[in-house]
């Protein structure tokens, strides 16, 4: 288990205490790349045995949610009272006000706002051949009333090597210019600007290793671009899959379709965290 000083609060002083140190370094990676995909990424972001802590209290991916299909094929949990309890202390430290105070300024955003329905966030588990197409955020919260507009992505995969795949890929000129690879590495964060251009993916991993990563996302009453409009999650095909591209074009326009007729989606998107409270 655990220690018990692994509550969200210390683990926060923590990541704060980090960016702090890699505030400036941040500051300027972020302003280099927001004119296309805003990012930046911190190294060591905790100390090595919280994050192997954090690694060996990822369930097993039989225990967790299986998305598979022509988009993607991940394991991915949201409701984190079913887990570990570090889990959901690592995933809301976070959303700690400092935390988000932090990336704000690094990201020269204002109001920003942490999702505590974690929608689309939780964790995620890929395994071998394990994959996620090249695709667009969906533009909004669950309810559609604040704009998705950053993605925090921490990795906590002990001794993974750049060649073990799974790496993030981000297209700032769309699918068809050249990517950036950012690999998945340990004790890594990443934060990406999602907007109308932010096109990314995860290539397949090549190895028989699990790539674990606790992910959020952060909300604004404001988009990032004054062009961004309401989307659903839009995916296509890597340049080499034409075929496959087609079918996810039809695919992203008859969903986006059934939104514009129903605002909130045919069913209820089950990837929140349904607290006992609510």
């Amino acid at each position: 288990m655990a220690d018990s000083t692994h509550t969200k609060e210390f683990l926060a002083q923590l990541i704060s205490s980090r960016l702090k140190q890699q505030h400036q370094q941040a500051k300027n990676q972020y302003d280099s790349t927001k004119k296309s995909i805003g990012y930046f990424f911190i190294e060591d972001l905790l100390p090595v045995d919280i994050a192997k802590e954090i690694h060996r209290a990822f369930p097993r991916p039989e225990e967790m949610n299986l998305n598979k299909s022509l988009r993607e094929h991940k394991h991915i949990a949201a409701q984190m009272d079913q887990y570990h309890p570090l889990l959901e202390q690592a995933i809301y430290a976070f959303q700690d006000a400092e935390v988000v105070s932090l990336i704000q300024s690094i990201c020269g955003i204002s109001k920003l706002k942490p999702d505590t329905h974690l929608y689309a966030g939780g964790i995620s588990t890929m395994k071998k051949g394990q994959f996620l197409n090249p695709h667009l955020d969906n533009s909004h919260d669950k309810d559609r009333n604040r704009w998705r507009v950053l993605n925090l992505l921490y990795y906590v995969n002990p001794n993974w090597e750049n060649d073990f795949g799974g790496d993030l890929e981000l297209w700032p000129d769309g699918v068809k210019g050249e990517s950036i690879a950012i690999p998945s590495s340990f004790n890594r964060l990443v934060v990406m600007a999602t907007h109308q251009g932010s096109w990314h993916a995860v290539r397949p991993v090549q190895v028989d290793e699990s790539r674990n990563c606790v992910s959020n996302y952060y909300f604004s009453p404001d988009p990032l671009r004054e062009s961004d409009r309401f989307h659903v999650t839009t995916f296509r095909g890597w340049p080499h899959q034409r075929l496959k591209n087609g079918i996810l074009k039809m695919d992203s326009t008859l969903r986006m379709g059934l939104r514009k007729l129903f605002r909130k989606g045919v069913r209820e998107n089950p990837h929140v965290y349904k607290k006992n409270e609510e």
